[in-house]
């Protein structure tokens, strides 16, 4: 599935089943809730912190969730995906070509 089609599954999803779309200022509000559920399941995983017992840690449906969210703000505020992402890996590649390759830290032992 593409980021246009995904976008799309989100919109008709939401016309079809969710009624209509939060606002955007709530929509915001939720996906920093999801990132913190994301956040919560990595810091358990990869950090230093441990699972409460019965805690659910499904990292792939967190990540979903906070996809989920982000293809519902951008349909609500006309941005394609495809386009966005497409235009920032060109800024990407263009501003930090070199940067990351010359990185001491980054440097393999």
């Amino acid at each position: 599935m593409t980021l246009e089609e995904a976008q799309q599954t989100v919109d008709r999803w939401i016309k079809t089943y969710g009624v209509r779309y939060f606002s955007e200022l709530t929509n915001m509000a939720v996906l920093t809730e999801e990132v913190g559920e994301l956040a919560r399941i990595m810091a358990r995983t990869y950090g230093d912190q441990s699972f409460k017992p019965g805690e659910k840690h499904d990292l792939g449906d967190e990540m979903a969730d906070v996809l989920w969210v982000l293809l519902c703000l951008a349909n609500q505020t006309g941005v394609n995906l495809t386009e966005a992402f497409q235009k920032n890996l060109e800024k990407k590649t263009t501003r930090d070509k070199e940067r990351h390759q010359n990185n001491p830290k980054l440097k393999t032992i």
